[in-house]
């Protein structure tokens, strides 16, 4: 695929919203509630619930990058395969690299791979897109995985990373909202309620990663400028939001951030 000529730092691609499944607009309170009802039923229901988000996160990526058909698509941390599927069948070359097998689940889509989002085996810049759906709040060190994903994406490509800020009433998982009174309540409050133990434990596998040092850390990389940092769920304003420090922090849920790769 070819860069656009023309492109620049102070000259992103405008984004104009996005159709979703049933016609609906993003941001509209439409679309939000039907991503919400789709999250209700993740545990017991998560086919239909990823598809949907799936096709929801696609539809934002060309809106912002125009069709993926033809381009190659890298999926980072994409579990069970959902969102490389949906790139598929919209005629991407995607690729799924996942560094728990336990998360790739009984069909995982071919040639997906098992492999650290901090050392992906792919050679610099092979991606028209690279995706991360939910993860940055799940690794360490963001900032090196967010590296990782600048190195393998083409100048001028797209990155495409939302994650779950700590404070936001979604910021704990499965044991939110008691995280607002801490984790280690929370987690014993969950393994009380359902009597299993919890899946994330924060400073293991979860991390308390919050909007605004994420922000200003991007936007002090050389190799990377931001597009757009918006609400990737909010109904309405979802840039507005994002733009208000401390509120930010609980409304936003979501923070989805759109990059573009700087030439060398």
């Amino acid at each position: 695929m070819r860069i656009r000529r023309g492109w620049s730092r102070s000259s992103p691609r405008p984004y104009r919203g996005a159709p979703v499944p049933g016609g609906f607009k993003d941001p509209s309170f439409q679309r939000s509630l039907a991503l919400f009802r789709a999250f209700r039923h993740e545990q017991d229901d998560p086919q239909t619930c990823y598809d949907l988000l799936a096709r929801d996160a696609v539809d934002q990526v060309e809106a912002y990058d125009g069709p993926v058909s033809g381009r190659t698509v890298v999926d980072v941390g994409g579990g069970g395969g959902y969102f490389t599927e949906e790139f598929r069948k919209r005629g991407a070359n995607a690729y799924l690299f996942e560094p728990d097998v336990h998360e790739l689940g009984e069909k995982p889509p071919d040639g997906a791979v098992i492999a650290d989002g901090y050392l992906l085996p792919l050679s610099d810049g092979v991606a028209d897109v690279t995706f991360s759906s939910n993860v940055l709040e799940h690794v360490a060190d963001p900032q090196t995985f967010l590296s990782e994903l600048a190195r393998v994406t083409r100048p001028g490509g797209l990155i495409y990373v939302s994650f779950t800020n700590w404070l936001s009433p979604w910021g704990g998982h499965e044991w939110a909202p008691w995280h607002y009174f801490g984790a280690e309540r929370a987690r014993a409050r969950y393994r009380r309620r359902t009597g299993k133990p919890a899946k994330h434990t924060l400073g293991e596998n979860l991390f308390a990663v919050h909007i605004g040092t994420t922000l200003r850390q991007v936007r002090a990389r050389d190799d990377v400028t931001v597009v757009s940092a918006r609400s990737r769920y909010w109904p309405f304003l979802a840039e507005t939001v994002v733009k208000a420090p401390g509120i930010r922090e609980v409304a936003t849920w979501n923070l989805l951030l759109i990059l573009r790769r700087c030439p060398p």
